[in-house]
C-alpha cells in the first residue's frame, strides 16, 4: 500500500474517532437542555483533533530546506488550542443574579478538547476512556450531587407596609422557624411609598425548607410582597 495512502486513512480514522468522542460528551449536554450541547463538543472535538494532526504530521507538509533542521514539539499546539478552548467556555457561563451557571458545560468544553488532542496523536484508548471518565462524571456523579446533603443558599427580599413592619429580630425568627439561618441583613425604608424592605441572604440543609417559607409568608396579612431566589449552578 502506497505510505500515502496508509497516512490519510490514519487521518480519516482519527478525525471520525474525534467526532463520535465529541458527539457523546455533547449528546449529554444536549439532553440535559445546555446551549453548548451535540453540535458544539462535536466540533471542539474535531477541531483540537484536526489541530493536533497539523504537527504530528508535519512531515507531510513541510520540507526543510537543505541542512535544515526542524524540532517538532506536539505541545506547543495543544498549549496554544487548551488557550483558545478557554474563551469558548467562558462564553457558555452566565451569572442570573446570585446564580452562575453554564461551569459544567464550560468544564465538558475544555476536556471534549483534551480528548480531541489524545484523538489527534493516535492515543486512541486514553481519549476512549476520557470520554467514559467524563460520560460517568457528568451523569452518574449528578445523581450524587442529587442525594447528598449540601448547603443551600437564596437571596430573600420581604416587603411590610411601613405602618405594620416587623422589627428586625421579629424578622429573624420568622426566618428560623423554617429552619433557616440568616447570613446577613440590610434595611430599607421608602416613606413616600409607605413600604419597609428587608433583604438578606438564607443557609438552610434542606432546600425543601425555603418552600415551607413562602407558604408561611404568604399565610401572613401584614406580608406585601416576598422574594426567595435560590443561587448555584
Amino acid at each position: 500500500m502506497n505510505p500515502g495512502d496508509v497516512v490519510f486513512s490514519e487521518i480519516t480514522l482519527r478525525l471520525l474517532v474525534a467526532v463520535a468522542f465529541g458527539a457523546l460528551v455533547g449528546m449529554e449536554r444536549s439532553y440535559r437542555g445546555r446551549p453548548a450541547g451535540f453540535r458544539t463538543h462535536t466540533l471542539v472535538c474535531l477541531a483540537s483533533s484536526a489541530l493536533m494532526l497539523v504537527t504530528v504530521y508535519e512531515s507531510q507538509w513541510f520540507q526543510p530546506g537543505a541542512g535544515g533542521r526542524v524540532n517538532i514539539d506536539p505541545t506547543r499546539m495543544a498549549q496554544g488550542i487548551m488557550t483558545g478552548i478557554g474563551f469558548l467556555g467562558a462564553g457558555v457561563i452566565m451569572k442570573e443574579g446570585l446564580s452562575v451557571r453554564g461551569l459544567t458545560t464550560a468544564a465538558s468544553i475544555w476536556i471534549t478538547a483534551g480528548i480531541g488532542i489524545l484523538v489527534g496523536i493516535g492515543f486512541y484508548v486514553p481519549a476512549a476512556l476520557t470520554t467514559a471518565l467524563t460520560l460517568g462524571t457528568l451523569s452518574a456523579f449528578r445523581y450524587i450531587e442529587r442525594v447528598m446533603r449540601t448547603e443551600t443558599f437564596a437571596e430573600f427580599v420581604v416587603r411590610f407596609p411601613a405602618e405594620r413592619a416587623l422589627t428586625d429580630p421579629e424578622v429573624r425568627r420568622l426566618v428560623e422557624q423554617s429552619d433557616c439561618s440568616v447570613k446577613s441583613m440590610t434595611q430599607r425604608f421608602r416613606r413616600v411609598e409607605g413600604v419597609m424592605e428587608y433583604r438578606m441572604m438564607l443557609r438552610t440543609l434542606d432546600p425543601d425548607r425555603l418552600r415551607h417559607l413562602g407558604e408561611a409568608l404568604r399565610a401572613r396579612d401584614d406580608v406585601q410582597e416576598y422574594r426567595i431566589a435560590p443561587t448555584g449552578d
